[in-house]
């Protein structure tokens, strides 16, 4: 069959756009051809055959049941790879293309609106490449829907797409599409939906929106948009869904969007926009969702807002309101989500969403999942009747001014995971009935000036991950329900007054990652094993009772009394005269712990000399017969220090090109006097080679975890292939089962934590030179990403300057090399990069993704911007710079928190949209941050302003 596919390959595919011998058919003659440029891993189209006379019957296929001819072809997620091939204009009464979800390459193919009955084409969800071909609407027939989504499509969105005015929806969202928007888009009368979110395009958004009379769905979201939004939006009356979030728009919210009395979701998170939001809001009223969350909107919250009935989500978090809640929001009795978070209401906390006495109170918020109050500056007491919103599943008041208990009506929030109470007021105990809550994943109470024991009902939350008492006045025992809580992943129960011993069954909570007890009155032996083996000291540091290896003080061991020889007994057993005490033999006293101390101290001298002889013999055996380094030069001929090479007791040294001799020798690679940095994989040396060039090897500190020397080869030999200005090339390796090294290029103008942190230095970094570095930065780790490549281990220790100035990144991929990361590897990365490591390091799968890579780059951004480390120890406190700046932002003084060394000569302009987009980097959910390659066209985005004003003065 294969043969006869290839067969009718070579002799019809230069003839498939004309007509053939009409012995063929012409469906079964084109699907089978399109079939020959498919793999189908599944055997999905086993049904397809050549010898077929119709293809009628086949898998994914229909037909009009009066011609007989395919009339749509539905091939969505089969596991199909490879290329769309042109077999497909055969099929010329084609109506229905659907490929979606599948793994096919290569380039959309060109002229398939030539088939004039096709009303549908989606390719959404594939690896297809290149760009959209302009043709494809110049002559579009009768296409209606055509989607493109979720590839990695590039350059522009065809101008042509303007005259295809039978397309009633259009998706050519997640891509890579760059540019601006053609301008005769919304003359494109017929389009219902057009979603062009989650790409790179840039400039206005042109006027003429109100064209789209009968538009449904408009989203742009996640482009690089700057301008106003378009004054004549309103004109579409009927839409019901307009997303222009997380781009850069600016201004007001335009009049004209009273007149959207149809839409249901209106999205506009995450631009720059400002103004009061107008009372002409609440007239919206078939509103189930409005987000204007992370702009900068001022003023009071309009109290018409309750007017919206229909509301389920109401998002206004990040921005500058001020004032009190609206107490009419308690009208909107179907909300599931309300966030005001981060904004500066005062007042007290509104309760009249949970008092009991409400004309409303037995049916409002009944449906309310997620209640996000936190970052503002309410007070008052925290409401017993909370218990009422039983379908709560996250409730944060965080960072507030509330007082009170915490109610026993806790016990009925039975479906809540994320209950955060910290940083308020609150007094009194944790309530026995928190055992209630037993849907918990995440507690957070710290912060709070919360008293008695820690309630034993806990170990009830059985999905408990996190656990944070910390900075309470909690006393008694660290209880041992916390053993029973099998999930645990964080805990923090410093700065109390615990007493007691820690339960040993702590050892048996297998995903701890932290533990933290400092500064309590905890007393007695650290538990032995698991976590507690590595527990950094930090977290038990402040307990001057404690003992155990961590705080290096030994606990004192139970002894049984010492036995005493009388020397003036007689040695007779008999009853004989009594023993003079004038005898010329002195009485011997002598204790167990006597006799132990000397058998030990006899054991270890005979220890001593038996190491001794042997370290002696070692040295000896091996300075008669030391394994060489076989040595491997660019072109992969291997060669020899000594007449026989390779084997099993011999490393293997490979330089990818260039020279592989070294001046010194090997004997010289990691000599101590050319050290040159530690980190967390290992230390590294300087040499240089016989051409002249220095490089810089690292020697692997975790051989113990290294893949076997195959894997370990193929690994290296792909971070070797990896070329770019911005990231330090990886020059060859060393191989041995004992010992890994790495060679890469010496970067000779040191890290940039030197530059920024190191007083000794002098220079100061300009903003222009630190914005370079920032967008050198993103550069780098943006390729890296395009080559799968996870960087891991990304801190300011590992950002290296070329003599230029210009930033390379270095220590990229090693985990890579690892197998799997365990708990002790991930521990000391933890503690190498503090301040740099995402949340989602805390997992207990640990999965290591590209979003990692751009939390790390977001608090670089921030360390670069404020000359600030991403943790700074005080004398009773910690400062995160992310949660600093943060603060600094949303308080409207962000300038406050730039480099004071720059003494104001940076452009604010430039210096704002930079942080906050360090910070949205940093966000803690991972899907919230953006991929490198948007920050690199959003960086250059930022940038091009300010040049243009240079070069005009």
């Amino acid at each position: 069959m294969i043969l006869k596919a290839l067969f009718l390959i070579v002799v019809f595919a230069p003839f498939l756009a004309h007509s053939v011998d009409p012995v063929f058919n012409d469906d079964v003659l084109g699907l089978i051809v399109f079939k020959a440029g498919l793999v189908d891993p599944e055997s999905k189209l086993a049904s397809w055959n050549e010898d077929a006379e119709s293809p009628c019957s086949w898998d994914g296929v229909k037909c009009d049941p009066l011609s007989h001819r395919v009339i749509e072809l539905a091939l969505d997620g089969l596991s199909l790879s490879g290329h769309i091939g042109r077999g497909l204009l055969r099929v010329q009464s084609l109506q229905v293309l659907s490929l979606s979800n599948n793994r096919l390459n290569g380039t959309i193919l060109p002229g398939l609106t030539r088939l004039g009955t096709l009303q549908v084409i989606d390719l959404s969800g594939n690896n297809l490449t290149g760009s959209i071909p302009g043709e494809m609407f110049r002559q579009c027939g009768s296409l209606r829907s055509v989607s493109f989504a979720r590839n990695s499509l590039t350059g522009r969105i065809p101008d042509s797409l303007s005259s295809c005015q039978t397309l009633v929806a259009v998706n050519f969202s997640s891509n890579q599409l760059s540019g601006e928007l053609p301008l005769g888009i919304w003359y494109t009368r017929g389009l219902q939906s057009i979603d062009l979110s989650d790409n790179w395009l840039e400039g206005t958004i042109p006027e003429g929106i109100q064209n789209l009379y009968d538009a449904r769905t408009v989203n742009l979201r996640g482009n690089r948009f700057t301008g106003w939004i378009p004054k004549d939006v309103g004109g579409c009356y009927v839409l019901k869904s307009l997303d222009l979030s997380g781009n850069f728009l600016s201004g007001t919210l335009p009049e004209s969007m009273r007149r959207l009395v149809s839409c249901t979701s209106i999205r506009l998170g995450r631009n720059l926009l400002t103004g009061e939001v107008p009372t002409w809001i609440g007239g919206l009223t078939s509103l189930e969702s409005l987000d204007l969350s992370g702009n900068t909107f001022f003023g009071r919250i309009p109290e018409s807002v309750g007017n919206l009935q229909q509301l389920k989500e109401l998002n206004l978090s990040m921005n500058h309101f001020t004032g009190i809640l609206p107490g009419s929001i308690a009208n909107c009795i179907d909300i599931s989500v309300l966030d005001v978070s981060q904004n500066m209401l005062t007042g007290d906390f509104p309760i009249r969403v949970f008092r009991p006495d409400s004309a409303v109170a037995a049916d409002s918020y009944g449906n309310l999942e997620v209640l996000d109050v936190s970052s503002n500056a309410f007070s008052g007491e925290f409401p017993a009747s909370i218990g009422t919103l039983s379908n709560l599943r996250l409730l944060n008041v965080s960072a507030n001014s509330i007082f009170g208990s915490i109610p026993t009506s806790i016990r009925a929030l039975n479906r809540t995971r994320f209950l955060d109470l910290s940083k308020n007021k609150l007094n009194g105990t944790i309530p026995h009935e928190i055992g209630g809550a037993v849907s918990l994943e995440e507690l957070r109470l710290e912060k709070n000036f919360l008293s008695g024991k820690i309630p034993t009902e806990i170990e009830k939350c059985s999905s408990l991950t996190s656990l944070i008492l910390s900075d309470n006045n909690l006393t008694g025992p660290v209880p041992l329900a916390l053993s029973k809580l099998s999930n645990l992943e964080y805990v923090d129960l410093s700065s109390n007054h615990l007493s007691g011993s820690l339960p040993k069954e702590l050892t048996n909570l297998s995903h701890l990652l932290y533990f933290n007890i400092s500064h309590n009155n905890l007393e007695g032996e650290l538990p032995v094993g698991g976590f507690f083996n590595t527990i950094p000291h930090s977290s038990v540091s402040g307990n001057p009772a404690l003992c155990g290896s961590v705080v290096n003080d030994s606990c004192p061991s139970v002894h049984p009394k010492p036995i005493v020889l009388n020397p003036n007994s007689s040695s007779d057993s008999g009853g004989g005269s009594s023993s003079s005490p004038n005898r010329h033999h002195k009485g011997i006293i002598l204790s167990i712990s006597a006799l132990i101390a000397i058998g030990a101290a006899a054991s270890i001298a005979i220890g001593v000399v038996a190491v001794t002889v042997l370290n002696i013999h070692v040295r000896s055996s091996m300075s008669r017969a030391a394994p060489p380094l076989t040595f491997s030069g660019g072109g992969g001929e291997e060669f020899s220090c000594s007449p026989s090479a390779g084997g099993p007791n011999y490393g293997k040294l490979v330089m990818f090109s260039g020279d592989a001799n070294f001046v010194a020798g090997a004997h010289a690679l990691l000599n101590k006097d050319s050290e040159i940095g530690r980190g967390g994989f290992g230390v590294v040396y300087r040499t240089v080679l016989r051409d002249g060039r220095s490089v810089a090897i690292k020697k692997l500190t975790c051989s113990g975890l290294i893949k076997s020397q195959e894997d370990f080869e193929r690994e290296v030999k792909t971070l070797g292939k990896i070329r770019h200005r911005n990231v330090v090339s990886l020059e060859g390796y060393y191989y041995d089962p004992s010992l890994q090294l790495l060679i890469y290029e010496y970067v000779p103008s040191g890290s940039l934590h030197r530059l920024i942190h190191d007083a000794s230095t002098d220079n100061c970094l300009t903003w222009r030179q630190r914005f370079n570095i920032i967008l050198g930065m993103a550069k780098g780790l943006a390729y890296l990403h395009q080559m799968n490549v996870v960087h891991y281990n990304l801190k300011s220790t590992n950002i290296l300057l070329d003599g230029s100035g210009e930033p390379r990144l270095g220590d990229f991929g090693l985990a890579r090399l690892l197998p799997a990361l365990d708990r002790c590897v991930l521990s000391s990365k933890i503690q190498s990069a503090l301040g740099y490591m995402a949340p989602e390091f805390a997992c207990r799968t640990v999965k290591i993704t590209e979003k990692c890579d751009v939390y790390g780059f977001g608090i670089l951004v921030l360390e670069v911007v404020t000359g600030r480390r991403p943790v700074e120890y005080m004398e009773d406190d910690v400062a995160v710079l992310c949660d600093v700046v943060r603060s600094a932002l949303d308080e409207g003084r962000i300038e406050e928190c730039v480099d004071e060394r720059l003494r104001n000569s940076f452009p604010a302009e430039e210096v704002i949209p930079v942080v906050k987009l360090g910070l949205i980097c940093a966000s803690q959910v991972p899907s919230n941050r953006p991929d490198m390659s948007e920050v690199v066209n959003i960086l250059e985005l930022i940038q091009c302003p300010s040049e243009g004003q240079e070069d005009i003065e």
